[in-house]
């Protein structure tokens, strides 16, 4: 035994830097490998997040149904619950005027059927928020488009209204102002003839005269004069 360590003794010097570059380069092979690994997993999905605004998206929408069921009732209850309903809805607004309040107070101002309804102010309400469209959850959005719209065609129709009805008033005034024109323009004829017809009387009424003094003068002659 001891006669056979010393040639291994001699050996080890020698293996150790042939073994050594073969070591290294299966270490690295296996570092990239593992790397490669590591970087072929896709990342953790941000599960918080997620979760945060999928419950903020659930929120909004039960309380846009909570606004649409306030609608409703603004409609179809007695004078004093409506002036209540609309007062909470734009103290609301007052608080922190923008977003979802301002959302609210603006349905609730262009909702038919009570007499606190301001469809013109709602519409100024509803251009800002569409305006600022990052103030407003996505649902809230889309519900102020619609809203929006509705009201810019209804508006639209009511200022097309308003104006042909002043086009047929200022038409009828300007027809009653010519037909008065008319008949005073025929009054004026009527006026101008019968002046000409008393001057034709007249002159005929002198010419008789003249005639009736002549056959008087020559009746009765100056005296002193033969006849």
């Amino acid at each position: 035994m001891p006669r056979n360590a010393a040639p291994l003794s001699f050996a080890l010097p020698f293996a150790l830097p042939l073994a050594l570059p073969f070591a290294l380069t299966l270490a690295l092979s296996l570092a990239l490998c593992a790397c490669s690994s590591i970087e072929r997993q896709p990342p953790p999905p941000p599960q918080r997040s997620e979760s945060v605004a999928e419950d903020r998206d659930t929120a909004v929408a039960v309380l846009m149904g909570t606004t649409f069921q306030t609608m409703q009732r603004l409609s179809q209850a007695p004078a004093a619950e409506q002036a209540e309903l609309l007062a909470s809805a734009r103290m609301a607004y007052e608080r922190s005027p923008q977003g979802g309040a301002q959302l609210r107070y603006a349905l609730l101002l262009a909702t038919p059927g009570h007499p606190g309804r301001d469809a013109p102010r709602a519409q100024v309400l509803l251009r800002q928020l569409v305006a600022q469209p990052e103030t407003l959850a996505p649902v809230e959005r889309a519900v102020a488009m619609v809203q929006l719209a509705q009201l810019d065609r209804e508006l639209g129709l009511k200022s097309d209204n308003e104006r042909l009805q002043t086009d047929v008033q200022r038409g009828d005034h300007e027809r009653a102002v010519a037909a008065a024109q008319r008949r005073l323009q025929v009054e004026i004829d009527e006026n101008a003839k019968l002046r000409r017809q008393l001057e034709d009387a007249q002159a005929k009424l002198d010419a008789v005269a003249n005639i009736e003094g002549n056959l008087t003068d020559r009746k009765n002659p100056p005296e002193g004069r033969p006849q």
